[in-house]
């Protein structure tokens, strides 16, 4: 599975690790994804979400049916 966030549309960080000999190698910095279950009132049932720490926060702060709303103006399926 993608690190991907479903909410913020967050993704994995790209760049180098340097070692103290200051030899360079590739790595990655992964978003923290979470696998959500959210009750969606106007559908009466449960919804699961691959979302970040931030976009549970941005759940938090607008309500899951305006996020959903959000989510569906810009093609996802929920």
């Amino acid at each position: 599975m993608s690190a991907h966030c479903q909410v913020t549309g967050r993704k994995p960080g790209f760049g180098k690790s340097v070692s103290h000999s200051h030899v360079r190698t590739n790595r990655r910095w992964d978003p923290n994804i979470q696998r959500k279950t959210y009750y969606l009132p106007s559908a009466g049932r449960r919804i699961t979400l691959r979302v970040s720490a931030k976009g549970i926060k941005i759940i938090d702060r607008d309500g899951i049916e305006a996020v959903v709303a959000r989510l569906r103006a810009r093609g996802i399926e929920v």
